[in-house]
């Protein structure tokens, strides 16, 4: 199950990636067949999610490769992102 907290108050959950895609569509429906949209999926987690909105949108979906920047003494932890793009 996916949790995704927008606020204290507000918590959305999915049963999985390909569920929270298909919810994202429905709220982006606006950008549907839309020429000049791109879906830009990051790797791992990122990528089922954005297939299914793709897919619902009928728009192209690409990947963007990122690096995370990590916080000295703690690399779990990240204060921003590269892409080379």
């Amino acid at each position: 199950m996916i949790l995704i907290q927008f606020s204290v108050k507000f918590k959305v959950m999915f049963r999985n990636r390909t569920e929270a895609g298909k919810k994202l569509a429905e709220k982006l429906i606006k950008y549907k067949a839309n020429k000049e949209a791109i879906i830009l999926a990051l790797p791992r987690g990122g990528v089922p999610v954005a297939f299914e909105g793709a897919k619902k949108l009928k728009i192209p979906i690409d990947l963007i490769i990122v690096r995370k920047l990590p916080i000295p003494d703690n690399p779990e932890a990240g204060i921003g992102a590269l892409s080379e793009t």
